[in-house]
């Protein structure tokens, strides 16, 4: 993660718009250039990597992992090639993907429905799913970087990201449990956390919350704007939270329609201290992605989420999509709006194809 943070643009306060040069226009008649033939510098391979304006590699990849308190590999049904992993085959999974070059991996755990509950308690547990997967990574594997999900869905009856009572979400006791959440995942060992519910001033919380208990190093990505999409589904299903939903996710994720207010949900994360921000889903809004990291230019994450996966995948599957050029296009385009890393649940599939070329 500190090579993400490095090779990201000179760091400015983070409400301070970066102040861009000019960009360079094509010229208004070609005829300024009588002798260009732009397809030139597309005549051989070895030309085109070479005025590559952007370059996806396997550290650009982290790979969302679920996890399943049993052993053996369970598919998930509706994104093809995805399991959930048991810890006993968890980090051997991690450790091939760290060998392909991945260096990071962030956890989601598959919550049995004994262990939901209306005040998502398990959430707070030292001892639950995920605490324990990440003792078992980072004991195994003390260079992979573990990033941990801070948010309720997984373990609250009602599906939300946040406590409900009577139709509504609580957003300042949930910001109390969310503080807790992320302390006990920091005492398991993770090395990012990462708050994905969307709760206004989580990020301020959890920040101050992390260094009163002495986990100052721990880094805080903010799902800072996070949409109400409907590209969620396959990972729903993935933790075992879509059909518990009550309602939908609209009044505390951001509307589809929204760019502007974006640039607010970052500023604010910024300001209350987030390290890094992740813009979700990914494809549909890589608009958002070009204006977070041209506005101001930190690192700016994106998650190519499971039902964009799932869309390549049965596309593929049905032969109306080349499989591995799709996959590495679309992962390109991230890095072409402004993405420095990207979440993707083919990071594995892509950093093997990268690795073969």
């Amino acid at each position: 993660m500190a090579d993400l943070i490095r090779k990201s643009a000179a760091p400015l306060h983070p409400l301070v718009p970066r102040e861009t040069e000019t960009p360079a226009r094509a010229p208004a008649a070609l005829g300024a250039f009588p002798q260009l033939r732009m397809r030139r510098n597309r005549s051989a391979a070895w030309v085109r990597r070479m005025v590559a304006e952007n370059r996806l590699g396997t550290e650009d990849l982290i790979w969302p992992v679920f996890v399943h308190d049993g052993s053996g590999r369970q598919a998930v049904e509706s994104m093809p090639g995805v399991d959930r992993l048991g810890l006993d085959c968890l980090v051997d999974s991690i450790g091939a993907a760290g060998a392909l070059g991945i260096g990071a991996v962030a956890l989601f755990p598959y919550t049995e429905q004994a262990l939901k509950s209306p005040d998502a308690r398990e959430a707070v547990n030292p001892g639950n799913l995920i605490c324990r997967a990440v003792r078992e990574v980072k004991r195994a594997l003390p260079d992979i970087g573990v990033i941990c999900d801070v948010a309720l869905d997984p373990y609250n009856s009602d599906g939300h990201d946040g406590l409900l009572r009577d139709g509504r979400i609580l957003n300042d006791e949930t910001v109390e449990m969310l503080c807790r959440q992320a302390l006990v995942q920091a005492e398991a060992g993770c090395d990012v956390v990462a708050p994905s519910d969307m709760m206004d001033g989580r990020i301020g919380a959890v920040r101050q919350a992390l260094d009163a208990a002495g986990f100052d190093g721990v880094t805080i990505i903010a799902y800072a704007a996070k949409y109400a999409s409907c590209f969620y589904g396959p990972f729903r299903e993935a933790v075992g939270s879509g059909s518990r939903l009550v309602g939908d996710k609209k009044t505390y994720q951001m509307d589809p329609a929204n760019s502007d207010e974006a640039l607010r949900e970052v500023a604010l994360d910024l300001q209350e201290g987030a390290d890094m921000v992740m813009i979700k889903p990914g494809m549909p809004y890589l608009d958002v992605i070009q204006r977070v990291k041209e506005t101001f230019a930190v690192p700016t994450l994106a998650y190519q989420v499971s039902g964009e996966y799932a869309m390549l995948k049965a596309a593929a599957l049905n032969g109306w999509l080349d499989n591995d050029r799709a996959l590495l296009e679309s992962l390109t385009a991230f890095k072409r709006a402004g993405a420095d890393a990207v979440l993707t649940y083919a990071a594995v599939e892509a950093a093997e194809l990268l690795n073969k070329t």
